[in-house]
């Protein structure tokens, strides 16, 4: 069978000549190892010194190893071989070396008051059998264990317990402070963060109302223009007219009136500003005058009104050049 399936105390109650002087030994360099001050050279010899007579046969270097540990297991299979193969008066004996090495320097430590208790117990040892014990081979009586949860076991037992409980707060003070103000800060930069979208969301919202305003008002102002625009022509319009009529007047006054109803040549000579006697020169000049004067392309600026007299007044012209024309071979 592979040795790796023993736990190291297993391995040395198999290698012990004796497994209960060995579950001693482990048993009493627990007692040490909870023993204040005192080095671990000091260990090693006092647990010699008590174990001398033992049978166990093996070095106490692995045993003492295992207790400086707090190897609860080895200590409870130490136990267990105890509780079967002790009589009364081994056990009394156990006892008697438990106490001795637990107040060789005149104290008692907590956790060697509470082991007495449990190998008296372990053992078979009834509380004042263990008293008794305890008051022959220390000369004091065995008090109960202090309560370690009171302030005065700390005061006495560890001066500096409540100071560093006191550092300890502080410190969490000054790590929740720092938490606080961590959160703070980033509370402070999310709040931030969400005042700089509202200010770029309001920027947006103002640029996009100043835009359709703008758009509003060049909507207006070319409304404004085209309504200005057809104002200004109508006026033109009237201007045009009203020159029209002008002309139109002043040509009635100062126009030829016959004494008598004439003929057709009579009138195109009329029309082209001529009068008996003029020949076919004389009536193209008259023409080419009188259609450089009154053409329809003079008046396109005017009033559709004043394009159509025009037209007529050319068409009148025409007429009469072409009458004339052939009258005149």
């Amino acid at each position: 069978m592979s040795i790796a399936r023993f736990s190291p105390f297993e391995l040395v109650l198999l290698q012990s000549r004796s497994q209960v002087d060995t579950a001693t030994l482990l048993l009493l360099a627990w007692v040490l190892v909870n023993r204040q001050p005192i080095t671990e050279g000091q260990r090693r010899r006092r647990l010699a010194q008590v174990t001398a007579p033992f049978r166990h046969g093996h070095d106490i270097d692995p045993v003492m190893e295992i207790a400086q540990r707090q190897d609860l297991q080895a200590i409870q299979l130490a136990s267990e071989v105890l509780r079967k193969e002790c009589s009364q008066e081994r056990s009394l004996s156990i006892m008697h070396q438990a106490i001795t090495l637990a107040t060789d320097d005149g104290t008692l430590s907590l956790a060697n008051h509470y082991i007495l208790r449990f190998l008296a117990d372990l053992l078979g040892v009834v509380p004042e059998t263990l008293s008794t014990l305890f008051k022959e081979l220390t000369g004091e009586a065995l008090k109960a264990p202090e309560d370690i949860s009171t302030e005065a076991y700390w005061k006495r037992h560890d001066p500096q317990y409540y100071e560093r409980k006191a550092q300890e707060a502080a410190e969490k003070e000054q790590a929740q402070a720092r938490a606080e103000e961590a959160e703070r800060q980033q509370q402070a930069q999310h709040q931030e963060r969400e005042q700089e979208k509202q200010r770029r969301r309001q920027e947006r919202e103002e640029h996009a109302k100043a835009k359709r305003e703008r758009a509003q008002q060049e909507k207006a102002r070319r409304r404004q223009q085209k309504q200005q625009d057809s104002q200004q022509r109508q006026r033109d319009d009237q201007r045009h007219q009203q020159r029209h009529q002008h002309h139109e007047k002043r040509y009635q006054q100062y126009k030829p009136r016959p004494q008598s109803p004439p003929d057709r040549t009579s009138r195109a000579l009329a029309v082209l500003g001529l009068t008996q006697g003029a020949n076919r020169s004389d009536i193209r000049r008259a023409y080419r005058r009188m259609a450089q004067l009154h053409h329809p392309d003079r008046f396109f600026s005017e009033s559709e009104q004043q394009v159509a007299l025009a037209s007529a007044r050319f068409q009148r012209i025409k007429n009469a050049y072409d009458y004339l024309m052939q009258t005149y071979r």
